[in-house]
């Protein structure tokens, strides 16, 4: 089957899941996950991926349980769903989520491990491809994108404070986001035009993130 829009208990499912992050909710309303937010989720991906998935990607639904072994929050499962495509963490991403605020579509470098980081201040310190990725940003923003990610409060080592793309080079992690609340369309197949137009909105970012980041070879813990 494809892709024909979010279950109607799909948002109603995560507010109760906010109310009541237990176990006991979650056996009783896992049937509304699987039918409503799960499956669907795979179908969007699904249709998806021949645009933006080549061989080299992986196309995934996040599991929902969170990873409480260091975490304060010891709540065992996630408020939202979130699916991916990308062809490693850090290196470009088409991200996609379900949760309380409605539909998210994000993309770029959302974690990025140390030869990444390095990778990426190296090229935006460069004029070619770091000019690049200033064009690529602003257009986002201009387009109604919010640009996100982690940023260092003083300048990187190595790198100059007068450096015309300093607020570029303070980021840990450097991505684009969109938010929309949650409405009929969320669930309707509009909700797949909405995201695949999303999608080739990030395409420039994403692919910049590929050539000059790269999967990272640091291994995971």
């Amino acid at each position: 089957m494809g892709f024909s829009g979010f279950g109607e208990h799909a948002i109603d499912f995560y507010d109760g899941l906010e109310v009541d992050n237990s176990k006991s909710y979650w056996e009783d309303n896992k049937h509304l996950y699987a039918a409503d937010v799960r499956a669907p989720m795979e179908e969007l991906l699904s249709e998806l991926a021949p645009e933006f998935a080549d061989d080299a990607s992986r196309v995934t639904v996040f599991r929902p349980y969170r990873d409480v072994r260091f975490a304060k929050d010891k709540t065992p499962y996630k408020t939202h769903c979130g699916g991916v495509i990308e062809h490693g963490r850090g290196a470009g991403a088409y991200y996609v989520e379900v949760g309380p605020p409605g539909l998210r579509v994000g993309g770029g470098c959302f974690h990025l491990q140390t030869d990444q980081l390095a990778r990426f201040r190296t090229a935006v310190a460069e004029d070619l491809h770091g000019k690049a990725l200033a064009d690529i940003v602003a257009k986002l923003e201009k387009t109604g994108w919010e640009i996100r990610g982690e940023r260092l409060r003083t300048k990187p080592r190595g790198y100059d404070v007068d450096h015309p793309r300093i607020d570029l080079l303070r980021h840990k992690a450097l991505y684009a986001m969109r938010v929309w609340p949650p409405d009929d369309a969320l669930h309707e197949r509009e909700t797949l035009s909405r995201v695949r137009r999303a999608f080739r909105g990030l395409r420039d970012i994403n692919e910049w993130a590929r050539d000059h980041v790269g999967v990272s070879e640091v291994p995971r813990r």
